[in-house]
């Protein structure tokens, strides 16, 4: 996906749909401006053959209507999902370079949230704004053109109205879109709030601060009130718009058509086709308030996509390597802004299946240097070299490829335990994914043994919010076993038992390394729990200006 996020799609599915939707609001109009005709005609007690051809429109209009407006339904949501589908494949796809660099300091679970809620906004514009904008458009030119050739001054009293309407859904936008934006920072700034606050709670108590954090608090969901109360007046005022100009279209439909000469029960018709149209035009408000989020959405998405990456594909030849490799860096820098260095100059050798510690205070580049080794962020300069091969020169996949990463949050997906541990395990040559013994054999070797033996269900456990729960320790035990199924040689470890007590920590990090016997290893941390398994301790020094 580029950095241009379109909020408007129109497909020859959405063109359907809108179409389809069309000829249902025509149908509702039709029924109304039918059923006027034939009221007032049936009232003149004419003979009944002269009425059936108008009992059997308004059945059809009747019926048509709701099965018109079901198929329109199955139709455009059909195409909205099939479109999220494609674009949720290429957002993903291009968050990959950006991260973690470029995703800012909300968490994981937050941006995530946030990226897909977005992204479902934009992507049902198409169903929301596209096809009603269509279907109206459809409906009310079938309805100015039939009133035009029953009576023309009539039929340019509903283009008049059609017109009137279309001013009113521009000013419609634009107060959404003005009220769309305030909403989104305050909604924003409640959730920064809040965060705090609930995160420094315990600091605010101490220091006597939590009542000046409350007011922060309800000065933020104050925010939200007033920019609700603003979205609503504008809302308020577009919706009775609409119903004026409906009602003073019918008024002059009325007038014109008393003048018009023709029989009674047309002149009902008349008058009748600007109120149904009035119902098919009044759903345009809420259009334009789908499209006020999907717009403000797809402004967040355009900010997100439109940074530069972290990382760049070297795109050179295929990297490949038949084992462990030695891992090497020369004056290696790197910085996450650009604006000043986050680590080195470095020099450090890894060789195969050594476990390394690497310790230093804040800022000295820890996780930066993790997150180099992982191909997550480009070095600024020096070099990274897998058995003398420049990996920033490599097809970023392959180079990924020689690294698996655990860090302090490990994510258990809603699934079952089976699928938590077959997306790490490589598919053989054959295309097939690991057997049963081969994910039980590595939750065993990772000291799961005994919690799986402990499950009813065994893989087929559910694990995350649908499921069972699982502890820090049964948490960074599983990333182990993923790590372990993943077969790659370099394995990152960021601070993998920062939030486990030190006997449980420790014994994390003894089977780990048991486990990963051959493997280099390398893990980040600011304490000493467990490093006695390995073999080196590098500590790092802040880097240095230039």
């Amino acid at each position: 996906m580029s950095a241009r996020v379109r909020t408007v799609v129109v497909t020859p599915a959405v063109v359907r749909a809108g179409l389809l939707g069309g000829v249902a609001s025509a149908s509702g109009i039709a029924l109304t401006a039918t059923s006027g005709w034939l009221i007032v005609r049936a009232a003149q007690m004419p003979q009944i053959l002269s009425l059936l051809v108008a009992i059997v429109a308004v059945r059809t209009f009747g019926m048509a209507r709701p099965v018109f407006r079901y198929w329109e339904r199955l139709v455009s949501h059909d195409a909205a999902l099939a479109d999220l589908a494609d674009r949720r494949a290429r957002l993903y796809a291009d968050l990959v370079p950006l991260t973690p660099a470029r995703l800012g300091r909300r968490g994981r679970a937050d941006l995530l949230t946030g990226v897909v809620d977005d992204l479902t906004e934009v992507t049902e514009a198409s169903a929301r704004v596209t096809v009603p904008v269509l279907a109206a458009g459809v409906a009310g030119g079938l309805a100015t053109i039939l009133t035009a050739w029953l009576h023309p001054v009539s039929g340019l009293v509903l283009l008049a109205m059609l017109l009137a309407a279309a001013l009113v859904v521009l000013l419609s936008v634009r107060l959404e879109s003005a009220a769309q934006d305030d909403l989104g920072a305050a909604r924003a700034e409640v959730s920064r709030v809040a965060a705090l606050v609930a995160d420094h709670a315990g600091e605010l108590q101490a220091v006597g601060g939590t009542e000046t954090a409350m007011s922060w608090v309800e000065d933020a969901h104050a925010r939200v009130r007033a920019a609700t109360s603003r979205q609503a007046r504008g809302r308020a005022l577009c919706a009775a718009l609409v119903l004026v100009v409906t009602g003073a279209a019918t008024l002059t439909a009325a007038w014109v058509s008393s003048r018009s000469g023709l029989p009674d029960p047309v002149r009902a018709l008349l008058v009748l086709t600007p109120v149904a149209t009035g119902e098919v035009i009044g759903v345009l408000t809420d259009a334009t308030r789908a499209y006020a989020r999907a717009r403000a959405s797809a402004r967040r998405l355009e900010g997100l996509l439109a940074q530069d990456p972290a990382v760049v594909d070297g795109g050179g030849a295929a990297f490949e390597i038949d084992d462990v490799p030695t891992v090497t860096t020369r004056d290696l820098t790197a910085s996450w802004t650009g604006a000043r260095p986050h680590l080195g100059p470095l020099d450090l050798d890894l060789a195969p299946g050594d476990h390394v510690h690497v310790s230093g205070p804040n800022g000295s580049g820890k996780s930066t240097l993790l997150a180099v080794l992982a191909r997550h962020l480009d070095p600024t300069g020096g070099t990274l070299a897998a058995d003398g091969t420049d990996l920033t020169g490599v097809p970023l996949a392959d180079g990924r490829a020689l690294r698996t990463l655990v860090d302090d949050e490990p994510h258990v997906f809603a699934s079952t335990l089976r699928e938590n541990l077959r997306l790490a395990a490589p598919i053989d040559g054959e295309g097939s994914d690991p057997d049963d013994a081969t994910l039980v054999r590595a939750l065993r070797r990772a000291g799961l043994g005994a919690w799986f033996d402990g499950l009813a269900d065994g893989l087929d456990t559910r694990l995350g919010a649908t499921g069972r729960s699982v502890s820090g320790g049964e948490r960074a035990r599983l990333a182990i076993a993923r790590a372990l199924l993943s077969h790659r040689p370099l394995v990152l470890l960021d601070e993998p038992v920062a939030h486990l007590d030190t006997p449980t920590g420790a014994a994390v990090l003894q089977d780990l390394l048991e486990s990963a016997e051959g493997r280099t290893v390398v893990m980040v941390s600011h304490h000493d729990v467990g490093t006695d398994g390995f073999d080196r301790s590098v500590v790092l020094s802040p880097p240095k200006e230039p």
